[in-house]
């Protein structure tokens, strides 16, 4: 039986995606300059993983595997997560235009995002039911969002702080991601499989 606790513990803090396995750099450095759009793609981003992995399962065991097609889904995947951005993209532009003019290029790109891909190709291999393969795509996505909210948070602090010259901007940025990310390895043992 699996402990759906352990998939929802480990995915926001043992494996995170961003500052463990390194997937979805492009959002996390780009969309973190300022709370507002970390929010925002962070909330775009969850939706888009969670709808996306409940209907790439849907699809890849009623559909694809009982029709002798599994070769087609990586095809199926980016189609379901380009409508999945479509729709997102769509809802944003009509309840929040500033929203939708704050997250810019960022929202579309959640396209390309290799987190929103990985996601459902990790839940095929890891071979989870239905329940587990949405718990998988859901607490990967809230660590997502953790990582985004509290780096933007910290860059927000940084860019107020006296920083040396040589340090200002990408730098700073890039050793802050890399002391959280070796505080977020710090969290790994703590859970054994």
């Amino acid at each position: 039986m699996i402990d759906y606790s352990v998939i929802f513990i480990s995915n926001i803090l043992i494996n995170n995606f961003i500052l463990v396995q390194f997937l979805g750099i492009c959002p996390f450095i780009g969309a973190s300059k300022r709370i507002e759009s970390a929010i925002g793609i962070s909330l775009a981003t969850t939706f888009v993983i969670t709808i996306s992995v409940i209907i790439s399962w849907l699809v890849n065991y009623y559909i694809l595997v009982p029709c002798n097609m599994v070769y087609l889904r990586i095809i199926m995947y980016m189609l379901i997560i380009s409508v999945s951005v479509q729709v997102i993209e769509i809802i944003i532009k009509k309840l929040s235009f500033y929203f939708y003019r704050l997250l810019g290029i960022f929202l579309p790109l959640i396209t390309t995002n290799c987190v929103v891909l990985a996601i459902p190709l990790l839940n095929l291999k890891l071979n989870y039911g239905f329940i587990p393969a949405v718990m998988y795509g859901l607490s990967s996505s809230i660590g997502f969002s953790l990582v985004m909210i509290l780096f933007s948070s910290m860059r927000e602090r940084i860019f107020l702080a006296d920083v040396p010259l040589p340090f200002k901007g990408s730098p700073i940025a890039l050793v802050t991601a890399g002391l959280m990310s070796m505080s977020f390895m710090g969290f790994n043992g703590l859970i054994k499989f």
